[in-house]
């Protein structure tokens, strides 16, 4: 059985191989792609090279820029779709930064129109997306424990556990967990 190190390893040369591909595939610099994501070249490069992890905040703004919802993103790295998804086999993916923790709990897939995460913040963290990758993306968003504010278009949302958020996201979100609470949360996403 593969350890979580291992697979986490693996999963971050897939996401920068993936990374590069994209950029490859629409003839561009890492110069236009540092204009048109608002990353440095430099990062832009270790990233594409696997020599550091990206962070939320940079993946967002990479999404953004090639049109992408994170998730399908991550799918793009992810093996072929399955029907049972043991919790060995979902794919971790942890922000250096903030120790965000995103569980692919049921990745998406061509022949499935939605996908679930577990995602994880610590108390303090604050996770900001200038935009949404696609306008009108259909969002829930249930409270498993502590406490979770979640600002999208403009509207704030105090969440307790146990509370569902259904939206429907056109631009900016924002999560952020208060200094003596973190979350753990799971998000379907349509």
């Amino acid at each position: 059985m593969e350890n979580s190190t291992t697979a986490e390893n693996d999963t971050e040369q897939r996401l920068a191989a993936r990374l590069k591909q994209l950029r490859v595939e629409r003839g561009w610099s890492l110069d236009q792609l540092a204009s048109a994501s608002q990353v440095s070249r430099a990062t832009l490069s270790r990233l594409e090279n696997g020599e550091v992890s990206p962070t939320t905040n940079v993946l967002g703004k990479l999404c953004a820029a090639y049109g992408l919802a994170m998730s399908r993103l991550m799918r793009m790295v992810e093996d072929d779709f399955v029907p049972l998804v043991r919790r060995a086999q979902q794919s971790v993916w942890t922000d250096p930064d903030t120790g965000f923790i995103r569980r692919s709990v049921s990745p998406p897939a061509r022949a499935l129109a939605a996908e679930a995460l577990e995602c994880e913040l610590g108390a303090g963290v604050t996770i900001a997306y200038a935009a949404s990758p696609r306008p009108g993306m259909e969002h829930h968003l249930l409270l498993q424990e502590g406490q979770l504010t979640v600002t999208a278009d403009g509207r704030s949302h105090a969440l307790q556990a146990g509370d569902c958020l259904r939206y429907q996201l056109q631009g900016a979100s924002t999560f952020v967990t208060p200094p003596d609470s973190g979350a753990r949360y799971f998000l379907f996403i349509v």
